[in-house]
């Protein structure tokens, strides 16, 4: 059975960041397509532009904050979306999408299928 690959291409601008993931999570699992199994490694590709655009609602701009520890004593380092999302905005889009993946060993693969740029595509 030849794999069917198919290449989405998604503008970004305007768009809330957690309705913009949700959109993305199901193209990249395959769950639109009439024989969606999931066991079976999806090859769609998702083409994201004018990341830097996307919008956030609320107060979340300012209070979410992002989390990794080291395991090491006194090793917790917090950062604010904000910062982040000044600093690499494709960066909190691709942890918003990788979150909404299945927590299983497709999920790693799965993500290198998004390509993510902070402009337009030429």
């Amino acid at each position: 059975m030849k794999k069917e690959t198919l290449t989405h291409t998604i503008d970004a601008s305007g768009k809330i960041l957690g309705r913009l993931a949700v959109d993305i999570a199901v193209f990249l699992r395959g769950k639109q397509k009439v024989a969606f199994l999931p066991y079976i490694e999806p090859t769609d590709q998702v083409i994201v532009f004018n990341a830097e655009k996307i919008k956030v609602t609320g107060k979340k701009m300012a209070q979410k904050l992002y989390r990794t520890h080291s395991l090491y004593p006194g090793g917790l380092k917090e950062k604010k979306l904000e910062v982040a999302f000044k600093n690499n905005p494709s960066w909190v889009l691709k942890e918003a999408v990788y979150g909404m993946l299945p927590k299983n060993r497709t999920r790693n693969k799965i993500i290198k299928n998004l390509k993510i740029y902070n402009g337009e595509i030429k």
